[in-house]
């Protein structure tokens, strides 16, 4: 298992590195293969390269995907930051999400590249601090949240149909109320309607019960994520975690989740106590954070686009789910 590990910057300096997660609307994205000479040749990462003394982490994108494969970013995201340290150095990576580029394509340092999916890596060795990368860009941009307890379970389930056949992909059953029997019984419909779209389906707070009904995982409450001692097994599948500050972040990033929730971004009805965040201060707190953030709170699919601004991975949502 690759083993990130955060060094102190008094014993070990850390290299600036941005990366480039070049896009198509299809899904694919674009890896680069370093070219002999470079450390690591014939390895596979994303396009970018080291940030210059004064340089900004957009100006250092921009500048390097010029010069490795001749196009100029129009849209670039900042999305995920991860500290790596190799046997030669320690580097902190900056991944932008880079959406619109100019220019034809043409690598400038006579290095191979291929256009992937993520769900089918077709090239190897791939640089091993990318790997968290290409699990994150299996997460969809939308995860809805189920509310039965509040429509009734009928409503709910044509509520999710409608969802999937739109296209969600990642949906957490969330029925605080619900009695065990009942939730089991609801949790199976709501499998059997994802597994025909393909779409993953967390279970809120109980990991026996996500694993017992096949679940594709279970998400942790704060309250659960600040007193476990280590994340579930990976026999439970994905593993999120519901975030409302720092602290609650940082716990989350020890335990190694695949990703967090961070909210409330604006009022919402079902976090009536917690101030909402607003935009600057989320974006704030998940800067360089090493983890997918899915921004939640009274937001609806509207948001998303302001949302990956930001630097999250999309929106998770309730009312606006359907």
């Amino acid at each position: 298992m690759n083993h990130i590990t955060i060094p102190s910057p008094a014993l070990t300096p850390i290299v600036e590195v941005v990366a480039a997660v070049i896009l198509q609307p299809d899904g694919r994205f674009l890896l680069a293969q370093r070219p002999e000479g470079k450390v690591y040749s014939g390895y596979w990462e994303f396009p970018g390269g080291k940030v210059e003394l004064g340089e900004s982490l957009l100006h250092a994108l921009e500048r390097e995907l010029w010069e490795e494969l001749g196009i100029h970013v129009r849209y670039a995201q900042p999305w995920i930051s991860r500290i790596f340290t190799y046997a030669h150095a320690t580097v902190r990576l900056h991944f932008f999400r880079v959406v619109e580029w100019e220019g034809k394509l043409m690598p400038r340092e006579m290095q191979a590249v291929s256009w992937q999916m993520p769900q089918e890596i077709a090239v190897a060795p791939i640089l091993p601090a990318n790997g968290p990368i290409l699990q994150a860009l299996l997460l969809p941009p939308l995860y809805a949240i189920t509310r039965a307890s509040e429509i009734g379970i009928e409503s709910a389930l044509q509520q999710i149909d409608r969802a999937l056949q739109n296209g969600l992909r990642l949906l957490q059953i969330r029925e605080k109320q619900m009695g065990k029997d009942k939730l089991r019984e609801f949790a199976g419909k709501v499998l059997a309607q994802a597994r025909a779209h393909q779409a993953k389906v967390l279970i809120n707070s109980d990991a026996g019960l996500a694993r017992e009904t096949g679940a594709d995982g279970v998400h942790l409450t704060s309250a659960q994520l600040m007193t476990m001692p280590r994340r579930p097994g990976p026999e439970y599948g994905l593993c999120g975690a519901s975030c409302h500050n720092t602290e609650e972040l940082y716990a989350a990033k020890l335990l190694g989740l695949d990703f967090v929730v961070l909210g409330p971004v604006q009022s919402t009805l079902s976090h009536p106590g917690l101030p909402p965040l607003g935009w600057r201060k989320f974006a704030s707190i998940i800067r360089d954070y090493p983890l997918p953030v899915y921004a939640l709170g009274g937001l609806g699919s509207e948001d998303l686009i302001i949302a990956q601004e930001m630097g999250a991975q999309g929106i998770a949502m309730m009312r606006g789910a359907a």
